[in-house]
């Protein structure tokens, strides 16, 4: 196939894209928000903290569950939104769950150079609740939160995976020859 008629069709394909994203779009806005328990967690400086507090000032919050430390892929999403965390924030609390014991998180995110908040999930079922524990381990997602009149719900959640829109690396890949291939993110290149 000649560039330009491959060029074609892959704008048509952006379309298609771009309308199925709007289909999803609506059928998240549909959806019943799920109720959720006000969960005590343990930040990264050891201090308790409510799923509610996590809200600091807004109506909105954004959970990623992350599988820890352990989790090279988790680290490349992380580090990914380490890199748009202000921009995140403007619009959600934002904020970063793992398994991992508060000071392990402390130690790597500072290892990372993250400025985002971190909760530790240890003794809660909260990963499990929200539906990001399989089979007794963590599982990578996003989950995000609405809060009015005291309640907490849920009104959309992704699980993350190689590939996914969450992570830019992907679609970068996706743009060269070989595509990602069997490329594996590192913890330092």
């Amino acid at each position: 196939m000649q560039y330009q008629e491959a060029a074609q069709k892959i704008s048509g394909l952006h379309k298609d894209i771009t309308k199925l994203r709007r289909e999803l779009e609506s059928t998240r806005k549909s959806a019943e928000p799920q109720e959720f328990t006000d969960y005590t967690f343990t930040r990264a400086d050891g201090s308790q903290v409510k799923l509610s507090e996590l809200f600091e000032r807004r109506d909105n919050l954004v959970v990623i569950h992350n599988m820890g430390a352990g989790c090279p892929y988790c680290t490349l999403w992380a580090d990914g939104f380490n890199g748009v965390y202000g921009h995140l924030a403007d619009k959600a609390a934002f904020a970063v769950s793992s398994p991992d014991a508060p000071d392990a998180q402390r130690k790597f995110a500072d290892s990372r150079g993250w400025r985002f908040p971190m909760i530790s999930t240890q003794g809660t079922s909260f990963a499990k609740d929200c539906g990001y524990e399989e089979g007794g381990g963590p599982m990578p997602g996003v989950s995000i939160f609405t809060r009015s009149n005291g309640k907490i719900a849920r009104v959309a959640d992704e699980p993350f995976y190689p590939g996914d829109d969450f992570c830019i690396v992907w679609s970068m890949f996706d743009l060269l020859p070989g595509g990602a291939g069997n490329w594996a993110p590192k913890y330092k290149y």
